[in-house]
């Protein structure tokens, strides 16, 4: 018997969990909210296919990151999509940072980093980036740059060719579970299916809510911003410099991205967001800022970080302060190098009631309902290895 399935969210993990299961003969429908795909988290974020370097060895990050950047590269050579490795460095600028670096290459090293290589020699760094300031580094080369939204779109062509529908400017009101199945209610439309999949980002805990999942992990978003380097200080850059990440935050700092299409930006910050899908200052939800600062969790996580998110919206707020946390890795960058601010993204980034912020990806499960609750970087890399994961040990017999 052919099993209904909804797929509730229309980002790269959403429409590549749709792929899978038309795929396997399942009568999908995927309800987006937005009038195209991959317009949140999916379009808006570095372009970069990760190699796996910060993970958790033994992660759902870690596997799931080194299964998934293989299965994206199959995919755009299968699609004629970019798909551009021009290399990672992580770079510790003083001494200060040696030994966070020396995890960073512990990490990589048991997540399979492929040809990863640690380097002490200031030379060889600067034949890698001839304009890098540091004293050391780890270099990945085939860390790689692709377009999102490109590979989104060409996996929800195959989905409609296996005869799934993908319903666009249909956002889901509600989530019921009835008997025998699940109703899927919009404003236009009302459905029943035999089983529900939400990979909803900035949105997950609100639809966890509607089926009655633990309101925790509950999203708090993160607003991250980029500057455009000009075309003629692209120069700068050869391929990725990253600094060495606080292993305190879920956040890799601001770095330097050449992206598939040759333009080179400056970001993300991480700023707290004023709304959901707040991608800017202006844009505020009184309900959304209220729901964050009455979770249990807001007054752990301020007291915790309080001065880290003083300094991220200062660098917001004041280019000056912003340019001179990337000119720590470049010297050689001037302020009028870095020409406008780019688009921002918001990150849906869970935390719990005791104000942690979550770091590893997390689903749950309500009877014919599984709601992924959190899915924040490397989720676009890992896409299509998340979705079989989903598959396999939440979707029962049916997706298989």
């Amino acid at each position: 018997m052919t099993v209904r399935t909804a797929v509730i969210g229309g980002g790269i993990v959403g429409v590549a969990l749709a792929r899978l299961l038309s795929g396997r003969g399942d009568d999908v429908t995927v309800f987006e909210k937005e009038a195209r795909l991959a317009q949140h988290q999916t379009g808006r974020n570095s372009g970069v296919v990760h190699a796996g370097l910060y993970y958790a060895p033994g992660s759902l990050k870690a596997t799931l990151c080194a299964a998934g950047r293989v299965k994206i590269r199959e995919l755009c050579e299968e699609k004629g999509l970019p798909y551009r490795e021009v290399g990672k460095l992580v770079v510790a600028v003083d001494e200060t940072e040696l030994g966070a670096l020396a995890e960073i290459e512990r990490r990589s090293i048991a997540n399979g980093v492929p040809d990863l290589v640690r380097i002490d020699d200031v030379s060889r760094l600067r034949e890698i980036e001839p304009h890098v300031a540091g004293i050391a580094a780890v270099h990945s080369p085939h860390t790689a740059a692709v377009d999102y939204t490109s590979i989104t779109e060409a996996m929800a062509q195959d989905v409609r060719a296996a005869g799934g529908r993908i319903l666009l400017g249909h956002e889901v009101t509600r989530v019921a579970v009835e008997r025998g199945g699940v109703r899927v209610v919009t404003r236009i439309s009302d459905e029943a299916f035999d089983r529900v999949i939400a990979c909803a980002g900035l949105q997950s805990d609100v639809l966890a809510k509607t089926v009655g999942a633990d309101p925790s992990p509950k999203i708090l978003p993160f607003r991250g911003e980029y500057w455009e380097m000009t075309p003629e200080s692209s120069r700068l850059v050869n391929g990725m410099i990253y600094p060495v990440p606080d292993p305190r935050f879920p956040f890799l700092g601001v770095h330097f991205t050449r992206g598939v299409y040759d333009s080179v930006h400056v970001g993300p910050n991480a700023v707290p967001a004023l709304a959901r899908e707040g991608y800017g200052w202006m844009q505020i939800s009184a309900k959304d800022t209220w729901e964050s600062l009455r979770w249990p969790g807001a007054g752990p996580l301020a007291k915790q970080h309080w001065r880290m998110g003083v300094d991220e919206i200062s660098g917001s707020l004041l280019k000056p302060l912003y340019y001179r946390k990337a000119r720590r890795f470049v010297p050689e960058l001037k302020m009028s190098d870095l020409s406008h601010k780019g688009a921002a993204g918001v990150r849906a980034q869970a935390w719990g009631r005791g104000g942690e912020l979550l770091d590893d990806f997390a689903v749950d499960q309500v009877g014919p309902v599984t709601v992924l609750r959190n899915a924040p970087s490397p989720a676009a890399t890992s896409s299509i290895a998340i979705a079989e994961y989903i598959a396999e040990h939440y979707l029962g017999p049916a997706a298989r």
